[in-house]
């Protein structure tokens, strides 16, 4: 049997493009930019932050469509939402763009 792990690691990129990174076509922004011009940031659980309270509800509307792809995966995988959550934050590190912020689990900020 496959360590959960690494059948976790295994999501297909298709998957996360479908939900992860997307905003509403309402919003003048696109996610990528919202993160280079440092008003989101991501965080160590897979969720995103706002760095700047006029992007609170988009957030809320990011991290809504997350959480519903991590707990159908976590369904899907017979894991917990938290250790889904966790590998797709990983994801999301590698294919943000140079200058977007992450929160550690320590508290503190990081730019990539």
């Amino acid at each position: 049997m496959m360590p959960i792990v690494k059948r976790l690691v295994m999501v297909p990129v298709v998957f996360l493009m479908l939900g992860l990174f997307d905003i509403s076509a309402g919003h003048a922004q696109s996610l990528d930019a919202l993160r280079a011009n440092g008003q989101i940031g991501e965080a160590f659980d897979g969720y995103a932050r706002a760095r700047d309270g006029s992007v609170q509800g988009t957030v809320q509307q990011i991290n809504a469509k997350r959480r519903e792809i991590y707990q159908q995966r976590a369904a899907q995988q017979g894991v917990s939402v938290d250790q889904v959550s966790k590998v797709y934050a990983k994801q999301i590190l590698s294919k943000a763009p140079a200058g977007t912020w992450f929160l550690q689990p320590n508290g503190s900020w990081v730019q990539k």
